[in-house]
């Protein structure tokens, strides 16, 4: 098994503090880093939390996202510069920033991006201003310069280096008058997952960031909205269909089994929403399963 460093970042920054905050307590008493043999390297706590958007950005919380993203950069880079794969406990889609900050001042990377949602929102579109919805356009460039262009370094990934697998928000996103998807950037949304398999889906995946002109390895960022409402309801934005336990443990198995993949993030489970904590038991089996499966 990889050699891996637990980071708690249990940012609620580009969200609303309703218990995401709560998820890697939730993770690591489930027994997450003991079955992984992994290290705990302490924990990035964000700064405080302003319900009020930024007027000059439209965003919630840009300056507080944007320091927060710097220091997680430096605590994910030490892990990387330590020869030890990431785990990065969140919190809401916006500590992707810092993840991949992380990465763009290594060389040039790929992302995994598995969300029930593609969060491609700009700020004039996004209801709230909530960055959890924008984290993927910001990562690709688009949107403030305050989170789009991070240390002077954006985009911190490619448009061509980035698969976005299992989203299903299509319908919500033409209501919302979100932007699509760049022609450049690999979409392989639910009903084609499920037309190709999730294993075959998966591969295609690994081949896009693997493949000629790729980078040097790839993160995988985790929304756990992206399996199933029926079987992962402990979320705070609920869309219908999903896929199933099996089906992800399928796909982080394969993003997880060669040597591509250089760091893993875990957003958006709230505990509050899973009472009896089966939920936070079934989601560290879905992870031990996925990583043991690299023996």
């Amino acid at each position: 098994m990889r050699d891996v460093a637990i980071i708690e970042a249990p940012s609620v920054l580009g969200l609303r503090p309703t218990g995401v905050e709560e998820l890697p307590r939730a993770l690591l008493d489930a027994g997450l880093a003991d079955g992984l043999g992994a290290v705990r390297v302490g924990s990035v706590e964000p700064g405080p939390y302003d319900p009020e958007r930024d007027p000059e950005t439209g965003v919630l919380n840009p300056a507080g996202i944007a320091e927060h993203a710097l220091r997680l950069a430096g605590a994910v880079g030490e892990v990387l510069d330590a020869g030890r794969f990431p785990l990065v406990l969140g919190g809401d889609c916006s500590i992707l920033l810092g993840n991949l900050l992380a990465l763009r001042r290594r060389g040039r990377h790929g992302l995994l991006f598995l969300d029930g949602h593609t969060d491609f929102y700009r700020p004039e579109t996004e209801p709230a201003g909530e960055v959890a919805s924008m984290e993927l356009a910001l990562a690709t460039g688009r949107g403030p310069a305050a989170l789009a262009d991070l240390d002077g370094l954006g985009p911190l990934v490619r448009d061509e280096d980035v698969v976005a697998l299992g989203f299903r928000d299509q319908a919500e996103a033409a209501v919302f008058g979100m932007e699509p998807l760049p022609e450049k950037l690999h979409a392989l949304d639910l009903d084609r997952v499920r037309e190709l398999g999730a294993g075959e889906a998966a591969r295609h995946a690994v081949e896009a960031l693997t493949g000629e002109g790729g980078g040097a390895g790839y993160w995988v960022h985790l929304d756990v909205d992206v399996l199933d409402d029926a079987v992962m309801p402990a979320v705070d934005y609920r869309l219908d269909g999903g896929l199933s336990w099996e089906e992800l443990e399928t796909v982080l198995r394969t993003a997880l089994s060669g040597t591509g993949a250089v760091g893993l993030d875990v957003t958006i489970f709230n505990p509050r929403l899973d009472p009896d904590g089966s939920t936070a038991a079934r989601l560290t089996e879905c992870l031990l399963r996925a990583f043991a499966a690299q023996g």
